[in-house]
């Protein structure tokens, strides 16, 4: 065997010799890679504020809503004022035919003058008697008689006024006024209809909407947690500050109050209606609307676990908790509500720095160790 072929093989064995080595180093690096663990993002829990929401439909009236009737019978002459006018307190707006009203009220009057004209005859003859009285002219008894008559005239004169003022007013309510300020509503008659006091429907409903009202229904469960949650000061409490959510989707720029309830639990649906107020400046909201009324319980250090952080086992929520090698474990949590994308979760589930996996579930199991990333960086350690 030549030297030139026995210095081929060791080049040989010497090329493979560094090769299985190289591929040893980089398979033991690769080893060590996958000993780190299963990168994925972690989040550390803090104590935070928060709030859950609660919503009830509502409808929505002026705090002033008066229902315009007539106040006698007729026929509907002029309407002064269209659908949706504002109105001030005392303005005319509708007129019925007053003639016939008119008619009474004179003969009223006429029967005032002609009882006015009796007391004062009854009261001649009773000063024309009183000389023949003091004389002893006369007796004592016609004296009492005269005097009877004189008072007879004078009740009937006061019963002739006050037929009179009765058609005076009945006179007058022939104009019909707004009784308080406000914006007009539909009017379903025109002019040339019968109007009756005992119409069914009124003429038409003003409302006053400078401030309005909500009226919104909650179950009795719901109003015993609100009442014992909105006098809690220990943990969370119910914002005595609500909101409005319009039909439109959006949040009312005012935040409204609750100031009343009804007092009672209806027995028939077993709820209870409240009352929000609400300053409606550029009367945006008018008697009628619809809405939702949308109250928060107060947070002061709640634990917030992402929506996305969570999987589903039948019925029960569970995350995923790193310990300090940062070997997963599943977890099953308490929540007492949602914030936004967040569930809160009760204390007795989770605590403060706490680290949970924020994605990536389907790759984990109990007992995987993962590579903590949290905000674009690794974590080798737990946060202090």
């Amino acid at each position: 065997m030549d030297k030139k072929y026995k210095f081929s093989m060791l080049n040989k064995f010497a090329i493979l010799f560094i090769s299985c080595t190289l591929l040893s180093l980089a398979s033991c690096k690769e080893e060590e890679k996958v000993n780190e663990g299963l990168p994925l993002p972690v989040v550390s829990l803090k104590e935070q504020n928060a709030s859950k929401g609660f919503e009830y439909i509502g409808s929505i009236e002026g705090v002033e809503t008066v229902e315009i009737r007539p106040q006698v019978d007729g026929i509907l002459e002029e309407i002064y004022v269209d659908e949706g006018d504002f109105v001030e307190k005392g303005q005319p707006l509708f007129k019925v035919n007053s003639q016939p009203y008119m008619e009474d009220y004179k003969n009223a009057m006429a029967n005032v003058a002609l009882e006015r004209a009796k007391v004062e005859k009854a009261k001649s003859d009773l000063d024309r008697l009183q000389p023949l009285i003091d004389n002893e002219v006369i007796s004592e008894v016609r004296k009492k008689s005269v005097e009877a008559d004189y008072q007879v005239a004078l009740s009937s004169l006061e019963r002739a006024q006050a037929q009179a003022a009765n058609m005076r007013i009945n006179l007058n309510f022939t104009t019909i006024k707004a009784p308080v300020s406000g914006f007009m509503g539909r009017i379903p008659k025109s002019p040339g209809n019968v109007v009756k006091q005992t119409d069914e429907k009124p003429l038409t409903i003003l409302s006053k909407v400078d401030d309005i009202y909500v009226y919104f229904s909650m179950s009795e469960s719901d109003y015993l947690y609100y009442e014992r949650a909105k006098n809690d000061t220990l943990y969370n409490k119910m914002n005595n500050k609500v909101k409005l959510v319009l039909a439109d989707g959006s949040v009312y720029e005012h935040t409204g109050k609750v100031d009343a309830n009804s007092g009672q639990i209806d027995r028939n649906t077993g709820s209870i209606t409240l009352r929000a107020r609400f300053q409606n400046p550029d009367t945006l909201l008018r008697s009628g609307n619809t809405g939702k009324i949308l109250m928060e319980e107060i947070y002061p250090k709640a634990i917030l676990v992402p929506q996305s952080a969570t999987t589903f086992i039948q019925d029960k929520k569970f995350v995923f908790v790193l310990d300090e090698n940062n070997i997963a474990q599943r977890k099953e949590i308490i929540t007492e509500g949602r914030s936004g994308d967040n569930y809160i979760v009760s204390s007795k589930s989770l605590s403060p720095k706490d680290r949970i996996v924020l994605s990536g579930l389907d790759k984990l199991a109990n007992g995987i160790k993962v590579k903590p990333i949290e905000r674009g960086r690794l974590l080798s350690q737990v946060q202090e």
